[in-house]
């Protein structure tokens, strides 16, 4: 995959969210986990209930989009690796038909999210979930115009809030460390471009660091909340395009461990141990 594709990719990861793991599960986490298991119809279940009780909350809205997102993702077959391994599925604008209604209604919920996020930020600037949901409606629009939509460039512009977020919400104390997918994601995405490439790409706060983009989605995994199954994606894709196999299966098996109703899961584990079946074959 050229670097400039891969740049695309990982702006999947510009959203962030926050870190408590030893929190009791919240109706939050709930979704995510529908969303991780693929059980979209189940996310949006728990996000309708929510917000008949809390009709005020931005988050609710920013989850609902990230449903609709990866529905539309799962659809196109988007989510699987070997899309991001091959250039021509990635940039084939004929290879799978965006729906028109799916992407309407993406747009006009994160509105409705950063409408409602504004308004508490308005009366509490270090109010975080109002926060989160601006970063993740954000990254949701970023997400879709980049995969969906292919257009590279907007979304890279777009991306640049979700990494503003980024930054206030590890400013806080405590820290949202799942924060960190974003601008780990992004670190590693610019330390793979080219020289004459990162003429015209600007972003503030990265130094084009591979390794601190890795080092940045291992904290999202280790204290993430929201986040740790998608930087272990992340983080496995990483280690495939760098022929580590075996850490990228060891990190796939704890998502298929933990999200079992997932058959993407599954089908990434038994690829790659087939990858590493047949280089043990033709070793020496």
């Amino acid at each position: 995959m050229n670097r400039y594709l891969f740049v695309a990719w990982l702006l999947l990861a510009s959203a962030a969210g926050r870190a408590q793991n030893a929190q009791p599960p919240t109706a939050i986490d709930r979704a995510f986990n529908r969303i991780y298991n693929l059980d979209f119809a189940g996310a949006h279940a728990i996000i309708d209930e929510q917000i008949r009780i809390h009709p005020e909350d931005p988050l609710l809205r920013s989850v609902r989009a990230a449903a609709c997102l990866f529905a539309e993702y799962d659809r196109l077959k988007i989510l699987e690796f070997d899309f991001f391994a091959d250039d021509n599925k990635v940039t084939d604008k004929k290879r799978g038909k965006p729906d028109p209604a799916v992407r309407a209604r993406i747009f006009a919920v994160t509105a409705e999210a950063r409408k409602l996020a504004a308004v508490r930020l308005a009366a509490n600037p270090q109010d975080r979930d109002a926060m989160f949901a601006m970063c993740m409606a954000a990254g949701v629009e970023t997400d879709y115009t980049s995969l969906v939509e292919k257009k590279y460039f907007r979304s890279i512009s777009l991306s640049k809030e979700s990494q503003k977020y980024a930054h206030k919400l590890l400013a806080l104390n405590p820290p949202f460390y799942d924060a960190y997918l974003t601008l780990g994601a992004v670190e590693y995405a610019v330390g793979s471009m080219n020289f004459f490439f990162r003429l015209f790409i600007r972003f503030d706060k990265i130094e084009g660091s591979k390794q601190k983009g890795i080092e940045n989605l291992k904290k999202v995994v280790a204290g993430g909340r929201y986040y740790p199954p998608f930087a272990k994606m992340l983080l496995s894709v990483i280690y495939l395009r760098e022929k580590k196999l075996q850490p990228a299966l060891d990190l796939l098996k704890e998502v298929e461990r933990d999200f079992p109703e997932n058959q993407l899961f599954k089908k990434e584990v038994a690829w790659i141990s087939g990858e590493i079946s047949r280089t043990k074959k033709k070793t020496p």
